[in-house]
């Protein structure tokens, strides 16, 4: 298990990409403008270093829904690789059996 505070970093990292979601889209639609005038690209750019760090959807990072583990991530799921096998193993995952050959 992680520690509880890494879960919160993310957490929070989720709620500022939701919030400044729609600034960040319009400075980068300014940015990708090309009839945009000099002044209005560099203004757009200062005031998109000026965001916080955080509200980047980039930051995010995919974590287990239930145990909070980072890495093995299973996107289609929402839960890591060991997370994973103990669902599918018990059954709780409809469609996902155990192949054998």
């Amino acid at each position: 298990m992680p520690k509880t505070s890494a879960i919160q970093r993310n957490e929070k990292r989720k709620r500022l990409a939701v919030k400044f979601a729609p600034v960040r889209a319009e400075l980068k639609a300014i940015l990708a403008n090309p009839t945009a005038t000099d002044e209005e690209f560099y203004a757009a750019q200062k005031k998109l270093q000026k965001l916080p760090r955080n509200s980047s959807p980039t930051r995010i990072r995919n974590r287990c829904a239930l145990s909070g583990r980072p890495r093995g991530y299973k996107r289609k799921y929402g839960v890591s690789r060991l997370t994973f096998r103990e669902l599918a193993l018990a059954g709780k995952i409809p469609g996902v059996t155990k192949s054998s050959w």
